[in-house]
């Protein structure tokens, strides 16, 4: 096991034994969070993968950011072409809300990295799910992946809940309240119980 997480790793493999196989078939954490990204840059990065498969969510990525030739400042994406965005693979509702996030960050209702790492999880999402298009889980991968948060659980994440249900063989899917009260028990590391959610070996 890592030693940044094998303390971690080992609270969650004592839950039960569903999770120590977990545990020890996917090996060591190696959960890592881009942590010098601006949350500006965090949200538009997750629009890309709203709804989608990573695959996917890479490739509109990938096109985006050659556009630009480098990642747009806000001001280069609220100025640049409804059909130039289409063009990427983005739907017009998500240029609606890449354009959003663009505004909210040049009027600082998306914070600042500084400002963001002094707020809640709490105070971030009821801040930023105001923006047209954006919802907890958004936030919620903004969180783990930009600000490293180490007790998030994103309860309506499809490879979460999916994941869980493969580790407990159980006939459906959770939904989000009964997923988030059944990660209460992962409490204050659900952020890399959610790591290994994402990696259950399908069967």
């Amino acid at each position: 096991m890592s030693t940044q997480y094998q303390p971690i790793s080992q609270f969650l493999s004592e839950i039960d034994h569903d999770w120590a196989q977990l545990i020890a078939t996917v090996g060591e954490c190696k959960f890592e969070a881009k942590s010098e990204r601006e949350p500006y840059e965090a949200l538009v990065r997750a629009v890309a993968y709203q709804q989608l498969s990573t695959k996917a969510g890479d490739a509109i990525l990938g096109k985006f950011i050659k556009n630009f030739g480098a990642f747009p400042t806000p001001e280069q994406l609220i100025a640049a072409e409804f059909d130039t965005l289409r063009a990427t693979g983005f739907s017009g509702r998500k240029i609606e809300t890449l354009k959003a996030i663009a505004e909210g960050a040049m009027s600082g209702l998306v914070p600042s990295r500084e400002i963001a790492d002094n707020m809640s999880n709490e105070a971030l999402i009821e801040r930023l799910v105001t923006l047209k298009g954006i919802g907890q889980w958004t936030v919620e991968m903004m969180l783990i992946f930009t600000l490293a948060r180490m007790d998030i659980l994103p309860a309506d994440d499809f490879g979460i809940v999916e994941g869980y249900r493969r580790l407990k063989n159980l006939d459906a899917a959770p939904k989000r309240k009964e997923m988030a009260d059944i990660g209460k028990v992962w409490s204050p590391y659900r952020t890399i119980a959610s790591w290994y959610l994402w990696r259950v070996p399908k069967i």
